[in-house]
């Protein structure tokens, strides 16, 4: 079943601070990614390219682990567990400039790579810890 973000995880999440991501490998070790993250409702979603680690493990596994400290204030904190609700390419390239505009400010992501896929994540929440609550 899954959980509502209180205001303050969304105020959090909606600044540009960067969340860790944990998947789960084949093998069941964890590999943890830093990466911006965007929140829909009480989705979060960030975004990645095709063929990295976190997309393998995700498509094997789709349990997910987002944890975000806010870097003025590290007591500032929102944990969650969830699942995977969509994997797509579709509107993945204008999140992933949405996403450097609110982190770097620039119009477009510039390290995009000839050929690179991108995939837009979303991520539904199922147990969240938030500090202060």
């Amino acid at each position: 079943m899954s959980q509502v973000l209180t205001e303050s995880a969304k105020e959090l999440l909606r600044e540009p601070v960067l969340a860790h991501i944990a998947t789960i490998d084949a093998d069941g070790r964890p590999n943890i990614s830093p990466v911006w993250v965007d929140v829909d409702g009480d989705d979060v979603l960030f975004n990645t390219a095709e063929g990295r680690v976190k997309t393998k493990n995700l498509r094997s596994n789709p349990n997910v682990a987002v944890s975000v400290v806010d870097p003025q204030d590290p007591q500032r904190v929102v944990a969650l567990r969830g699942k995977v609700a969509e994997m797509t390419h579709d509107g993945a390239d204008e999140h992933i400039d949405f996403l450097a505009k609110k982190y770097l400010g620039h119009e477009r992501f510039q390290d995009r790579r000839e050929g690179q896929q991108r995939v837009k994540i979303r991520i539904r929440p199922e147990r969240i810890a938030m500090q202060p609550e």
